[in-house]
């Protein structure tokens, strides 16, 4: 098994030839990871093409939800998308939070920040900007946003524990999250887990439902909601790369299931006062 610094450089390499791609190969395959379907379409995305601030050079089709959609996104508004690729979720947000807003994204991959650099100056957005930076440690101030949004990353990242420990730091008190996610229900067979590729496709580095949501509650979150959930069906000619014909049976018949969730949360409110006492 790879460390966490081999798995997010394996990440970082995979998405630098993403950059690189045109959508239609990304879609065909689970997350742009390159584990190529006969079945070509698109496995976890949806459809971005009729909202508001959609502009196609930045859509890469890999993300498993729309969570601008419930992030109770509004004008002035600062929202800040993590593994913001070439900046599709960030100008969706931008047609919410308006030239009153501020949309800062956040990715490990420079080619990807090149690409969403080039996308932002082309629409003339001056209010949507671009950092390099690991989400476990965000370049960002505490207390900085009024909305943290994510589509298809905290999967790709070892140390979810840390991201989300992060997200609670960087939005200011009374803020909150949606975040589209990659999560389990039953045990991945070992061979998936094991498989590097299907890691940055997105599916060995998810963990389960229950375990995910826990980590956000430790980490001081409230209101928690599973906004949306849908199973993940994976076509068997990628899975027989990595299982045995006994083994893809297994997993067919034993309920184990891949799913995309959109989570939202809340983190309190500030309880003390400049001057004053605390709740």
């Amino acid at each position: 098994m790879k460390t966490d610094l081999e798995l997010k450089e394996l990440v970082r390499e995979k998405y630098a030839e993403i950059a690189n791609q045109d959508k239609e190969t990304n879609m065909s395959s689970c997350c742009g990871s390159g584990s190529c379907s006969t079945e070509v379409y698109n496995i976890m995305s949806e459809d971005y093409t009729k909202l508001e601030g959609y502009a196609v050079d930045a859509d890469l089709g890999l993300g498993c939800g729309i969570p601008t959609e419930h992030a109770l996104l509004a004008p002035g508004q600062t929202v800040i998308d993590l593994g913001s690729g070439a900046g599709n979720d960030c100008f969706i947000a931008r047609s919410f939070v308006g030239e009153s807003g501020k949309v800062i994204g956040i990715d490990f991959t420079q080619e990807m920040i090149d690409k969403a650099r080039i996308n932002a100056d082309n629409l003339g957005y001056n209010n949507v900007e671009f950092r390099f930076g690991d989400i476990e440690k965000m370049p960002v101030a505490a207390d900085r946003a009024d909305v943290v949004v994510s589509n298809c990353v905290l999967n790709l990242v070892p140390n979810k524990k840390n991201v989300i420990n992060e997200i609670f730091r960087v939005l200011k008190p009374g803020g909150h999250f949606s975040i589209s996610d990659v999560v389990l229900k039953g045990i991945l067979p070992t061979e998936l887990q094991n498989a590097a590729e299907m890691y940055a496709g997105c599916v060995s580095g998810a963990i389960q439902k229950e375990e995910y949501l826990q980590f956000i509650q430790e980490a001081g979150f409230k209101n928690i909601l599973v906004q949306k959930e849908k199973v993940i069906n994976i076509p068997n000619d990628i899975l027989a790369k990595y299982l045995d014909e006994n083994a893809l049976n297994e997993f067919e018949t034993k309920g184990q299931g891949i799913f995309s969730i959109t989570v939202y949360a809340e983190k309190p409110e500030a309880c003390c006062t400049p001057g004053g006492g605390c709740c």
